[in-house]
């Protein structure tokens, strides 16, 4: 069996509801399906994002946890 997970980041206004947030999910997983991907699941990604020193400690940013989106598909091969 393999796999496939593919980022997923809604892209909204404030005018917008979960509908069109839905209707952006079905777009990519009718697209996943029609090349014999089965959607399984969405899931969420943590991850670090490591801090920079900047030039002589001039401009430095500080690290920070991130999450991201992804939508997973299966397929028998």
């Amino acid at each position: 069996m393999k796999f496939k997970v593919v980022p997923f980041t809604a892209q909204i206004t404030r005018n917008d509801s979960s509908v069109t947030v839905a209707n952006q999910m079905q777009t990519i997983i009718d697209s996943h399906a029609n090349q014999g991907w089965t959607y399984l699941r969405m899931d969420s990604v943590q991850t670090s994002v490591a801090g920079t020193n900047g030039c002589f400690g001039l401009g430095a940013q500080a690290g920070f946890t991130t999450t991201y989106n992804v939508l997973v598909f299966s397929s028998p091969e």
